[in-house]
């Protein structure tokens, strides 16, 4: 079939999703203006204007920070993620005008013809019409994970991908027609899923609100009650409510999850969700992928070792290696080696390569049947199985070629040589004989690449085959230069690493071995661990850390069973093996290079393919969580602080201690300008669950020990002969210093720059206290001195309660 013609093309509907990788520009603004905060905010605002003076009302300025701040983070996110979503769409392969061409996804249109290869994500629904062996994964859409096998005239579904075989389908529904629309919309979505980070913050923001309401309507009812002036009884009570309300929390939380989504951008990192990140910091276990992930993509072809001379080997490798359309890393190997087939080998039968079966093969008539896949599977003793085991045991990957008397079913055999047949595995259903265990390699059993392996049950059928074993194939892996580094990075930072890898034990624990991986002389065949005992298989993930011939089933259990033991699991993977294991991961990153299918599911993709990305990946996944429990712990000391303050007030009648212009002063110096450093500020340290305990266990008793030191210095200076303004400077002082305390206790451990942050805003401060024209604008006389030697006197105190009550507070966690 020639396809469609570049005319039929242009008056097609095409296949067009409204791309959904973030928020539009309307949302963006809308997010950020119309919030609940600016509403009451505006409202405050507005009552100062009418009665107050203008000075008390720079607080108002907020919701125009705020606004552009969140606007503009958010837009510079948009910006990265949509143009990192366009590199890393897959192109699709059609035939139009009787040649293949590659195109986007968006320009398929309805009745394109579509070429299908193992690893290839199906975008659009359609009907087959050729298949070589085409089998399909259908798991994300039906839960099975088993793959179908396709016949011209079957109907095939978008959000299913191709695992072995090739084949061609004609598009019948595409765009928002098409089955699984939604669910590939779904899988690259940027949003703020469900996270503790976001669910604590959004608590903390839930019962403040309800705090605000009859706390703000007691302090406007004590003030003007009590207060001669109207304007100043409302300047007092919007003083309190205003500082109750952390109006920043929100903001930085989100700016912090922004700026991680583009400084990741720039190590071409594509983070598809942003509670992806705070994923990243609470990960204490990585599995990865040995092909493509420890080594280099790709492979040579090292040695083709003789077992029988008399045979056409080279003939037989050059013609299988050559039947697939779509030929993955070993297969390329061996092609670069021969890249003709044999003359005169013309295939009546074959079998493509599977994860699931390890090997294959095909019947060319009169020259035989020949099979091809991992030794471990296809010989049972002999000759050629020592040698392929002495070879392993050093790290090589080995592929065996045999001869057949027949053709293996697609559905599995159990291949025999002439010294008997292959051992007995596990019992399958209906007496059958299986093999546990997977690989994840075009035709070695070997291979984690991205276009190599399927998902299946975990079992293959079996049936009898003779065997005789023709020769050996030896291919050579680069480690890659970046192992070492990224390894001992993953130790240093308490993250145990596990390699799961369809490969051979032997060759696994071979490559581990030289990269330094703890225990990685013991490795375990995966074809012989439990798979009905989650309990055991999760005490022996946690003793061992290397792992061979793993089952694509097998990689979704080990997370399961890791998950069951309270780890945050991270998977890397790159082929459609590792779909389902990855999708269930705490953590999913794709390779670049990977199948479509990997990457759609993956929260994050390494677009570059290199491993030593991934320590950048945790490194501000720690960052973002630990500065946002600052950020949060700042902010919420100053809501308690207020909320004590406006009780007080409000049950005792009395005037507020200060007023909206001084808070306005102390919250810039002790939280909006240190926030903005501290926010951003690099952070190691491994999260720890309970972030709303531990913060309120900070939060609370400081804000209360705050609220009472500005109480009992605006009360000592009150019962004096000094003026209103003379009292609330006093308070103000004391409000500076014992929240300046706080801020010092916050941004521990103290390296030169946060001593530098600290200290310039006591600086700015105290030259606050000394400018005339600073001082009249923000109503301050500081001028008694026993006022404000008292002021100085219980910020001290307060200072020393604050910390002793942090401490103990930081004893009692759980």
């Amino acid at each position: 079939m020639d396809g469609l013609t570049s005319a039929q093309v242009a008056v097609a509907k095409t296949n067009h999703v409204p791309r959904r990788s973030s928020r539009s520009f309307s949302a963006i603004i809308r997010a950020n203006v119309l919030t609940l905060f600016n509403l009451v905010i505006g409202v405050l605002w507005a009552l100062i204007l009418i009665f107050g003076e203008w000075q008390d009302s720079l607080f108002g300025l907020i919701i125009v920070a705020n606004a552009l701040i969140g606007i503009v983070q958010e837009l510079r996110a948009k910006h990265t993620l949509d143009k990192l979503a366009v590199i890393n769409e897959a192109p699709v392969r059609v035939r139009r005008d009787g040649r293949e061409q590659e195109i986007q996804p968006h320009q398929v249109v309805l009745g394109d013809l579509i070429l299908l290869g193992p690893g290839d994500r199906l975008l659009v629904d359609g009907e087959v019409v050729r298949s070589d062996g085409l089998e399909v994964d259908e798991s994300l859409l039906t839960g099975e994970a088993d793959p179908v096998h396709k016949n011209a005239g079957d109907q095939v579904l978008s959000g299913s991908f191709a695992v072995a075989g090739s084949g061609t389908f004609v598009a019948t529904k595409v765009g928002t027609d098409a089955y699984a629309v939604q669910l590939a919309e779904e899988a690259s979505k940027f949003h703020l899923a469900h996270s503790e980070l976001r669910a604590g913050v959004a608590n903390f923001i839930k019962y403040i609100t309800w705090l605000v309401i009859p706390i703000g309507a007691l302090l406007i009812y004590s003030q003007v009650r009590n207060s001669v002036d109207f304007g100043t009884a409302i300047t007092g009570a919007v003083a309190g409510i205003v500082t109750m309300i952390p109006e920043g929390l929100v903001l930085m939380t989100s700016i912090a999850f922004a700026v991680g989504v583009v400084r990741l951008g720039r190590h071409k990192c594509l983070v598809q969700e942003l509670p992806a990140i705070e994923g990243l910091a609470r990960v204490d276990v990585l599995c990865l992928d040995k092909t493509g992930t420890l080594t280099a993509g790709g492979m040579d072809l090292d040695e083709v070792l003789p077992l029988r001379d008399d045979q056409p080997i080279d003939a037989a490798l050059a013609t299988l290696s050559h039947l697939d359309r779509r030929p993955n890393a070993t297969a390329q190997a061996i092609r670069a080696r021969y890249p003709v087939a044999g003359d005169g080998w013309s295939a009546r039968e074959s079998v493509p390569f599977s994860s699931a079966r390890k090997w294959s093969g095909a019947d060319f008539g009169e020259r035989g049947v020949w099979v091809l896949g991992a030794p471990d599977v296809l010989l049972d003793g002999g000759e050629g199985y020592d040698r392929a085991a002495e070879l392993t045991a050093t790290g090589t990957r080995v592929l065996a070629l045999c001869r057949a008397d027949r053709l293996p079913s697609a559905t599995g055999a159990a291949l025999s040589t002439g010294s008997g047949r292959v051992p007995d595995r596990a019992p399958a259903a209906g007496g059958e004989r299986a093999v546990d265990g997977g690989v994840d390699g075009p035709v070695d059993g070997a291979v984690d690449g991205p276009v190599d392996g399927a998902v299946d049950g975990g079992h293959v059928a079996l049936e009898a085959v003779a065997l005789e074993a023709v020769a050996l194939v030896t291919l050579e892996q680069r480690i890659r230069p970046d192992a070492h580094e990224t390894l001992r990075y993953f130790a240093e930072q308490g993250v145990a690493v596990k390699v799961i890898s369809g490969d051979s034990p032997d060759a696994v624990s071979a490559i581990a071995t030289r990269l330094g991986i703890p225990d990685g002389d013991r490795a375990i065949d995966a074809r012989t661990l439990p798979d009905d005992d989650e309990d055991k298989l999760g005490e022996i993930l946690d003793a061992y850390a290397v792992f061979g011939r793993v089952s694509p089933q097998q990689k979704r259990s080990f997370v399961a069973a890791l998950q069951a033991r309270g780890h945050t699991v991270a998977m890397t993977g790159d082929g459609v093996n590792d779909v389902l294991a990855l999708k269930d991961a705490d953590l999913g990153i794709a390779m670049g290079a990977g199948s479509p299918a990997t990457k759609a599911v993956a929260q994050v993709v390494l677009l570059d393919d290199k491993f030593a990305t991934l320590p950048h990946l945790v490194d501000e996944g720690r960052r973002v969580l630990a500065n946002i429990e600052r950020v949060s712990s700042l902010f919420l000391t100053k809501t308690f602080y207020a909320i004590v303050l406006s009780l007080a007030v409000g049950v005792a009648g009395v005037m507020f201690p200060f007023a909206p212009r001084h808070s306005t002063l102390t919250n810039a110096l002790t939280i909006g300008i240190p926030v903005l450093f501290l926010a951003l500020a690099p952070a190691l340290e491994r999260p720890k669950p309970g972030f709303v305990p531990r913060v309120l266990r900070f939060a609370v008793p400081a804000g209360v020990l705050c609220a009472v030191a500005v109480l009992v210095s605006f009360w000592a200076a009150h019962s004096g002969t000094s003026t209103l303004v003379q009292d609330q400077t006093s308070a103000v002082i004391t409000l500076f210093l014992t929240t300046w305390w706080v801020l010092v206790l916050i941004a521990r451990p103290l390296n030169w720059w946060r001593l530098v942050l600290v200290g310039a805003m006591a600086v700015m401060f105290g030259i606050g206290l000394t400018l005339p024209f600073v001082r009249t604008f923000f109503a301050l006389e500081p001028g008694d001195i026993g006022n404000d030697l008292t002021a100085v006197g219980v910020s001290l105190v307060a200072a020393a309660a604050i910390s002793i009550a942090v401490k103990v507070a930081g004893t009692l966690r759980t």
